[in-house]
């Protein structure tokens, strides 16, 4: 047997021989240093509580996705966001999910390293309920954070002793907390049936402001983040985006689906209108692959993360001439 092959490439280097982590649009994986101006975080986490468990699979399920991402829009944004932002990947938070404080815990410590690194740290959920350790860790700080939570429902419900933590009350939590001003904080796209009556009322009486999402499409996206923007100035931003504020045609897996939500070209256009925001935390949430159709909300929601990076370029002047 002729083996001349087997000796034609000659000695090759590890990062030649050996695939490297798993992560989201190839960027390194590792921890945040001086050079890295963004951080990418994993938070397999779900309650168990939800009708629909499985958000705990929702970070690796989107770097899987994001595999088709490319990095250059030539009509919006001729740039490498990934290079620009010096993104890195740091991997998942070890932890075992349905242990919630224990949980909470771990990624409130992760989120602590990569603020204290001096990067905006973009987390991948989990379930909703992950925003409240993400923004304990953040709000260190950030005082007084204006949120901008993006979402189908408001996640301000009221809570008891037996159950204090689950994926419909973080946004009690956090104003609860001092984490976020709810004066400053708008929850939008909110729509569809809810189990309890009166949570516009209960979200209106810590404070929140309620943009429905007929509000939002009739008054126009660029309009209505315009009067954001107004509101909040140049106050640190909490973006919190929930999944399932797109029609579930469009992203099937995720935790809470509701009929009536954005298609993803407004999704997209409602992100793209975020701009001139002092964003310092991007949380994005609710991809539940077991339910996912062909990958594509975990698809989408590598997209959103993408152009949540296309916002932090802007808002850093990294954006060159794209």
């Amino acid at each position: 047997m002729d083996r001349t092959s087997d000796h034609t490439l000659g000695r090759l280097a590890d990062d030649e021989l050996f695939t490297s982590p798993m992560t989201f649009m190839g960027a390194p994986y590792g921890r945040p240093g001086p050079g890295n101006k963004a951080a990418i975080l994993g938070i397999p986490f779900d309650c168990g509580t939800n009708m629909r468990i499985g958000a705990r699979g929702g970070p690796d399920s989107v770097r899987q996705q994001s595999a088709l991402m490319r990095r250059f829009n030539p009509t919006h944004a001729d740039f490498d966001p990934v290079s620009a932002l010096g993104l890195v990947d740091c991997g998942n938070v070890k932890l075992t999910p349905s242990k919630i404080v224990d949980a909470f815990e771990r990624t409130e410590q992760a989120v602590d390293r990569i603020v204290g690194a001096g990067a905006v740290p973009i987390t991948i959920g989990g379930d909703g309920s992950v925003t409240v350790p993400v923004a304990r860790a953040v709000g260190k700080k950030y005082r007084k954070m204006a949120a901008l939570h993006i979402d189908s429902h408001t996640d301000s419900y009221p809570y008891g002793a037996e159950e204090k933590y689950n994926s419909a009350t973080q946004f009690t939590h956090v104003a609860e907390e001092g984490l976020v001003d709810p004066e400053f904080s708008w929850h939008v796209g909110i729509r569809s049936t809810t189990y309890a009556q009166g949570v516009v009322p209960r979200a209106m009486s810590l404070g929140y402001k309620i943009v429905s999402i007929d509000e939002l499409v009739r008054g126009g996206f660029a309009q209505r983040m315009a009067e954001f923007r107004d509101k909040v100035g140049k106050r640190p931003v909490y973006l919190c985006f929930d999944m399932d504020v797109f029609d579930p045609s469009t992203a099937p897996g995720v935790c809470t689906p509701s009929w009536g939500g954005l298609s993803a070209r407004e999704g997209i256009d409602l992100l793209r209108c975020l701009t001139d925001l002092n964003i310092v935390a991007v949380d994005v949430n609710t991809v539940s692959p077991p339910q996912d159709v062909n990958g594509m909300a975990a698809h989408l929601c590598a997209h959103v993360i993408y152009e949540t990076l296309v916002l932090l370029c802007r808002q850093m002047g990294l954006a060159g001439n794209g």
